[in-house]
């Protein structure tokens, strides 16, 4: 497992790109990993198109991508506000574009349970809309998000793609439904995609407000105002958290694969390790704690496990590795190390709307 800061595919990916520049579309561009697809994306010299309705997404994310790429490079991006799940935006987003990398939707498995229409609305009829819109474009590859979740309660671990448990909330299955329609398209249409399992993606720009938020920066966040962390259940449950330039680096990986027994496939993206919530919250607070030496003694709430939420979760990414070249550069540790300095200058405070 590589736990170094390179991927000899990747870096080899990258001077392709740069070299033979392509047109990408980004859904969900202003979210958490589809700003960071699309900061990489102009570094390597790329076209991007984007498209999000501020869901979920922010627009300082995307002023924050201007802020390091420069506006040298911006011009290069072309933004559309909109939404999926009207089909004339898609159509008109895909209008030109080589390579679609689909992160729209409603992530959170409570926010699924609390409200199930808004969550198939976006993910399962939205995605479809973004297929046909592909289709219909002649779109050479698409590249979509799907989730761990789809793996249930499976009692094995770790996970390999060929073994599904029973679902355990509505967003499991809009992404396990997406994932049938996928397989579909390429049947019936032609139309190569490939299925990315992201397990637990953290990094900068996600967001750690509302009751939704990802446990990362949602502790990260209490725990700068001196806040305690809510702990559900006992602290032993485990994920396999991945750190955001892992999940960058196999969309692009997926896009731009040429080995055709890769295509029309679903791959676990992550680290492949596990991490009990217990070990998560002492790995932050002993980062937080050399700047804030009183979080030391700052113990986590109990609070009862929560719905729809799985026991353990851990990757096996042979498959990724072996079919797409991937190898992620950042375990949990170094993922933390990477973005402490971004988490503590924008979560300090209560973060702006």
């Amino acid at each position: 497992m590589n736990t170094g800061a390179t991927n000899p595919t990747y870096e080899k990916l990258a001077q392709r790109l740069r070299a033979q520049p392509k047109t990408w579309l980004v859904t969900g561009v202003a979210g958490f990993i589809g700003s960071h697809l699309l900061e990489s994306l102009l570094q390597f010299g790329q076209q991007v198109v984007g498209v999000d309705n501020f869901a979920t997404g922010h627009r300082r994310n995307l002023e924050e991508v201007r802020a390091v790429v420069g506006d040298t490079v911006w011009w290069r991006f072309r933004f559309s506000e909109g939404d999926i799940a009207n089909l004339e935006t898609c159509r008109s987003a895909c209008k030109g574009v080589d390579y679609v990398l689909h992160q729209a939707g409603l992530g959170s498995v409570p926010r699924s349970i609390e409200d199930p229409v808004a969550t198939h609305r976006a993910n399962v009829d939205g995605f479809l809309n973004m297929l046909l819109a592909a289709r219909d474009r002649g779109v050479a590859r698409f590249v979509y998000a799907t989730s761990s979740s789809v793996y249930g309660e499976h009692p094995a671990l770790p996970r390999i793609e060929e073994a599904i448990g029973d679902l355990l909330s509505p967003y499991a299955v809009t992404k396990y439904v997406n994932e049938l329609y996928a397989r579909v398209f390429a049947r019936l249409y032609g139309l190569h995609s490939i299925g990315l399992r992201y397990f637990n993606v953290f990094g900068p720009r996600q967001d750690p407000d509302g009751a939704y938020a990802a446990v990362i920066p949602k502790w990260i966040g209490l725990l700068l105002n001196n806040v305690p962390c809510p702990l559900y259940g006992d602290g032993a449950n485990s994920r396999d958290f991945c750190y955001v330039a892992n999940a960058v680096q196999a969309n692009l990986l997926a896009a731009t694969v040429e080995e055709e027994a890769a295509l029309d496939q679903v791959y676990n993206i992550a680290f492949g390790q596990q991490t009990t919530l217990n070990e998560l919250h002492a790995m932050i607070r002993d980062r937080l704690a050399h700047i804030r030496p009183g979080l030391r003694s700052l113990q986590p709430v109990s609070c009862p496990p929560r719905r729809g939420d799985i026991r353990h979760s851990w990757a096996d990414i042979r498959k990724a590795a072996r079919l797409l070249g991937y190898a992620p550069t950042h375990s949990v540790e170094q993922g933390l190390d990477a973005a402490l300095e971004w988490y503590v200058s924008h979560l300090a405070e209560p973060t702006a709307a």
